[in-house]
């Protein structure tokens, strides 16, 4: 077991700007809230995929058949180690929602502490600057919010503006994004910080043996992260060099809210995976991406990065092959997933992250996507 605590500052290489675009496209930019800084946190305890193979079995006592399953449903999951909050021994005692909640509450709080106060450290800020904390979390229950107990713990500011975003799941760190950008827009003088925080493994469910159970065993990890973004007019020193958020598209997908989400029983928080998901992708997801770019000016042929989710093999293949994506466009995401699985509303910020330490030449537009509950999806246009 190893820390995997991760800090990366975004920034952008000098020289020649990778494509043309029109006219109105500095006007835009100028306008524009800036991403300064993104940092990744993960729990210290990290387990290789076959170990937490064999963990699983025990933990849910699981038969000859159910162990066939879940063995040949982790081998496939692309995936290799993942990192959990607690150590293995622990999870069996989590017996009840209360004592889950416990587990996260405090686990939680220390992880986003550490990407809030990292993040703030790399983009050369203090928590007074803050002036919207957005905090998304769909894995635990908090009240006050996560934000709340955040904002006192490092000190912002009393007058500091909040969104806690809890029920998104996987789309969050999408959907954050673009809500700080809404923010900014109307406030260009201002800074927003957006954390994530997931503990997937404290929703285990000792008595679920159900084919969405075995397969969340088999992708779901636990991490957090940060995105600090500055407003159009907001100086940020010899910070800023991360790409511009152009804009943002949400679209709630019709008659499919029952594909993704969490059944909540007294035991705590049941898995729902519909084996759905991949066809909703390959229905919506193209017209969401071209109706956008459009709107923009602008094709697929435009996006020189693509910054995805990764959900798990069949719905990263679905988005690959619905959107027609080069090879070698979802590279990050793929490393991203077998080194630390799917770690829900993070994972699209994590590999956000790993695209700004690539240093993407300037004018280089990026696409970020993620899915999630409701059905629904989230897409951010990044130009650096």
């Amino acid at each position: 077991m190893r820390s995997g605590k991760e800090i990366v500052m975004c920034s952008g290489k000098q020289g020649r700007r990778a494509r043309p675009w029109t006219a109105q496209d500095p006007p835009a930019q100028r306008s524009s809230p800036r991403i300064i800084a993104v940092h990744g946190v993960l729990p210290p305890n990290r387990y290789e995929q076959a170990e937490l193979t064999e963990a699983v079995a025990q933990w849910l006592r699981l038969g000859p058949r159910a162990r066939r399953l879940l063995r040949q449903f982790h081998a496939n999951s692309g995936v290799r180690s993942r990192h959990f909050a607690l150590t293995l021994d622990e999870y069996p005692k989590l017996s009840g929602l209360g004592r889950a909640n416990d587990a996260y509450l405090e686990v939680a709080l220390d992880l986003a502490g550490q990407a809030v106060a990292g993040g703030l450290r790399e983009a050369g800020l203090t928590p007074a600057d803050v002036d919207l904390l957005i905090g998304a979390s769909t894995t635990g229950i908090a009240t006050p919010s996560l934000d709340a107990r955040l904002a006192n713990q490092l000190g912002m500011r009393p007058d500091v503006r909040r969104v806690p975003l809890f029920g998104l799941g996987c789309v969050a760190g999408a959907a954050g994004l673009a809500r700080a950008y809404d923010y900014l827009a109307a406030r260009p003088d201002q800074v927003a910080v957006l954390f994530t925080v997931e503990l997937c493994s404290v929703t285990v469910q000792l008595d679920d043996d159900s084919v969405s159970a075995l397969v969340g065993s088999a992708l779901f990890g636990d991490g957090g992260a940060c995105v600090v973004l500055a407003g159009a007019e907001r100086g940020t020193g010899t910070a800023g060099a991360g790409p511009r958020v152009l804009g943002t598209r949400s679209h709630l997908y019709p008659d499919s809210g029952h594909l993704m989400g969490w059944d909540v029983r007294d035991t705590g928080f049941k898995v729902v995976l519909g084996a759905g998901i991949p066809a909703a992708i390959e229905r919506y997801l193209p017209g969401d991406v071209d109706e956008f770019l459009a709107h923009h000016g602008l094709t697929r042929a435009d996006i020189g990065r693509w910054v995805s989710h990764p959900g798990g093999p069949k719905v990263l293949r679905a988005i690959e092959e619905a959107l027609q994506l080069p090879a070698g466009a979802t590279e990050l995401t793929w490393r991203s997933l077998e080194s630390i699985g799917n770690i829900s509303s993070a994972s699209v910020l994590h590999i956000l992250r790993d695209t700004c330490r690539q240093q993407p030449d300037p004018g280089t537009l990026g696409l970020l996507l993620a899915v999630g509950p409701g059905f629904c999806s989230e897409l951010v246009l990044l130009q650096w």
